[in-house]
């Protein structure tokens, strides 16, 4: 019953999970779109107004009129929309589901004793709170390289933002060092999920430390009848950005860990990092096309990295069986599947509902005994059994055997 509930709060979790995340990703990518799409006005009276920018579009039977004001209207409106919790609900149903999926299960899903041997260095709760650690200690050093090489003293002695080529080239360089950490410290499946929630918890705490705040005191202020310190909109900016730019990485990593052919690789760490350095060169692509600018490399280096990763993780050709050699049998299949699969998956143990301790139970299972062991290269979990490639294609072979003979 225990796990019963556990995957109904997965899968529940993972589905409010995902449409927060649609919600906040498509609000940050519009938001970056009609930022580059407005155009300054020409009316007397919107540029009375203080309108800075503005954009006609048509939408579902409607005409929208969107206009940025700099820094605000005149009289500020007592009605505003904040776009928060969007980010907020998306960083905390995340939470919730790497708990109930891989800290519950952190023996399971986030340790695997072929990486590290974690019961030499506290043991499962060693592993939990290093898991955890990566995401503090990634907003904090992520923060600090903002801090420090992202501002800089104008010419009237107030900071504001620059050097962003540099700050965004420390955030990669440092992304990559935690990715290499991660993969040499957990199980591949897990190492990509964390290193994926350590860049969303920055890209979160971005609207709760500083994007969201900076707004407020900007309003405060105005209200107030105080000057307003440009170094809040400019810093809200900043992190706004590099938000945008984090998206895909932070997708790719998410969505990789269900494919067992890139984080099982005995290099996962730069499999990941090509992949995000790929998803940073397409959002690249479409930032500077919203501002109007060619940057035509930016996609085809996107193509050959991605074709590079194809060629370099395709599997090893399988071994040259004769062609008049029939499919192996259940029963000859039978002693991998005992070696490899039945120690999760038997009578007393049946993980995820599916028994494999008789011949019938293997050919009930067969499409999913195909699917995770051959296809998707994700059972035995973390290769706990150290299933061979050979078994592997032994395998797919006998499932192609049985569509072929029915």
């Amino acid at each position: 019953m225990e796990a019963y509930l556990l995957d109904w709060a997965n899968l529940l979790l993972r589905w409010l999970h995902i449409i927060v995340g649609i919600a906040w990703i498509g609000a940050s990518f519009y938001f970056v779109w009609l930022d580059n799409h407005l155009h300054k006005p020409k009316a007397a009276d919107l540029l009375a107004r203080g309108v800075d920018g503005e954009l006609w579009a048509v939408h579902g039977g409607g005409f929208y009129n969107p206009q940025k004001y700099m820094v605000a209207p005149q009289n500020l409106p007592q009605d505003l929309h904040w776009f928060y919790w969007e980010s907020y609900w998306t960083w905390m149903s995340g939470f919730a589901l790497f708990v109930v999926l891989y800290l519950f299960n952190a023996s399971t899903f986030l340790i695997d004793p072929h990486v590290f041997d974690w019961a030499a260095h506290g043991g499962t709760a060693g592993a939990i709170v290093a898991s955890l650690a990566f995401l503090a200690v990634g907003w904090l050093v992520y923060d600090q390289i903002c801090r420090r090489f992202g501002q800089v003293k104008g010419a009237d002695g107030k900071l504001q933002i620059g050097n962003d080529g540099l700050v965004l080239g420390l955030q990669g360089v440092y992304i990559a060092l935690a990715i290499w950490g991660l993969c040499h410290l957990f199980a591949g499946r897990a190492a990509f999920l964390i290193a994926g929630a350590m860049i969303a918890t920055m890209m979160s705490a971005n609207v709760f430390f500083w994007i969201i705040p900076g707004q407020k005191k900007v309003i405060e202020d105005m209200r107030a009848g105080r000057p307003v310190d440009a170094i809040y909109g400019q810093r809200g900016k900043q992190r706004s950005v590099h938000n945008t730019y984090f998206t895909l990485p932070v997708l790719i990593a998410m969505l990789s860990n269900h494919y067992g052919m890139l984080f099982s690789h005995p290099m996962n760490w730069a499999v990941l990092i090509v992949m995000m350095l790929a998803g940073v060169l397409i959002r690249s692509w479409f930032v500077q096309r919203h501002k109007g600018k060619a940057a035509p490399w930016l996609i085809p280096a996107a193509l050959v990295l991605l074709a590079a990763l194809i060629v370099w993780l395709a599997p090893a050709k399988a071994p040259e069986v004769p062609k008049e050699a029939p499919p192996p049998t259940t029963a000859q299949i039978a002693p991998i599947i005992e070696q490899r699969c039945q120690m999760c998956h038997n009578a007393q143990l049946n993980q995820k509902g599916i028994m494999l301790h008789t011949p019938e139970l293997i050919e009930k299972n067969a499409a999913a005994i195909n699917q995770q062991a051959v296809v998707q290269k994700t059972m035995p979990l973390n290769n706990a059994t150290q299933i061979t490639d050979e078994e592997r294609a032994t395998l797919g072979r006998w499932f192609a055997g049985r569509a072929t003979s029915k």
